[in-house]
């Protein structure tokens, strides 16, 4: 599968978009935030 691929979500908290990456295989439904830095942040957004 080439990167360009791979599905894409936008951050709620810093509007960047972020592609699947292998850790969230498991879990891309529940992931919402591009790193942990916005999930800490997320009631700033």
């Amino acid at each position: 599968m080439r990167k360009a691929d791979l599905p894409v979500k936008t951050c709620p908290v810093c509007g960047r978009p972020f592609t699947w990456r292998r850790k969230w295989a498991r879990d891309w439904d529940e992931v919402r935030y591009c790193s942990e830095r916005c999930r800490r942040g997320k009631a700033r957004g």
